[in-house]
């Protein structure tokens, strides 16, 4: 285990810049308060660093994971945890335990478009019990990626035909650390990457309910997010977002909905994730699109 990062080095993790007083500090508070536990050592340890996000809440969940990954480098220690395990361990327990929390209809939808509209899409909120249960539920059972706890800003859609039955789920969350392709096509460098990351957002999860059986639903449904995502952000968040972003899995899917609803393709990944860094994991490749939601978007995202 690393002891110290020297007094010159300087190390990105989960997008923050971390020196050797940073560790200094973190050391400092675990030792002096042996009975803190992570999640308290992780609210100090914003406050101290006055590490919020633009809604002016503490980026909790942000902090936790740079700890962990500080720990996993060999920079720090952190106190034991108190519940083994996290959302992708509760997520692969409890894969196919999920209940179903209402009895809803399956009966297949198979019609034209122009017979379901107008379509109603509703913004599912953390305070939504039951919407967020079944929003859950749907996403863990139908979507290949599952359900995972989403950390930082997003937004959670469902989207209704005229007779209230439901067509489809769609998230969307922080967008993803380093992208070539995104990055040139944006004109970007580190530090500009850096400051204006949180104007774009990652739709990470789309769903169409798969007794929905309706051509052009997925573009039109994109179409409709894309023209009212930069409001329902602003009033959630207090800022603005300037892009959408998605990543299509190849082996999977061939983005069609995505290139009618006038996303641009970039290009490919890498088979890296997030923060790998070292490329230590291959992921599968996946196919790049972006959505501008103005025209200026390029000054926007370099001020």
């Amino acid at each position: 285990m690393k002891q110290f990062i020297d007094v010159n080095d300087v190390i990105q993790v989960q997008g923050r810049d971390i020196n050797a007083d940073d560790i200094a500090l973190i050391k400092d508070l675990t030792h002096a308060n042996p009975n803190w536990k992570r999640s308290r050592l992780s609210l100090e340890l914003c406050r101290c660093w006055n590490w919020h996000n633009a809604a002016g809440h503490l980026k909790d969940m942000s902090c936790r994971i740079l700890l962990r990954k500080l720990e996993k480098m060999g920079y720090i220690e952190l106190p034991a945890r108190v519940h083994w395990g996290g959302n992708t361990v509760r997520h692969a327990r409890n894969k196919n335990k999920m209940v179903d929390p209402v009895l809803h209809s399956k009966e297949p939808i198979a019609v034209e478009l122009k017979e379901l509209l107008p379509l109603q899409i509703d913004v599912v909120e953390n305070e939504d019990g039951y919407n967020l249960k079944l929003f859950k539920y749907w996403i863990s059972a139908h979507h290949y990626l599952g359900w995972s706890d989403p950390v930082g800003e997003h937004l959670k859609y469902f989207v209704l035909d005229n007779r209230q039955r439901p067509l489809a789920c769609l998230m969307f969350g922080a967008a993803a650390w380093k992208i070539q392709p995104r990055d040139l096509f944006i004109g970007w460098c580190p530090e500009d990457r850096k400051r204006n990351l949180n104007f774009i957002a990652n739709n990470n999860r789309f769903l169409i309910l798969p007794w929905v059986e309706v051509k052009c639903l997925a573009s039109h449904i994109l179409g409709l997010i894309g023209r009212r995502i930069n409001q329902d952000w602003q009033q959630k968040y207090r800022h603005e977002i300037y892009m959408l972003e998605t990543f299509v899995e190849d082996k999977r899917f061939m983005g069609t909905s995505y290139k009618a609803a006038n996303w641009r393709y970039l290009g490919k990944t890498q088979g890296r994730g997030r923060n790998d860094v070292k490329q230590e994991y291959k992921l599968p490749i996946k196919s790049i699109w972006v959505y501008a939601l103005s025209k200026n978007f390029r000054e926007k995202l370099k001020p």
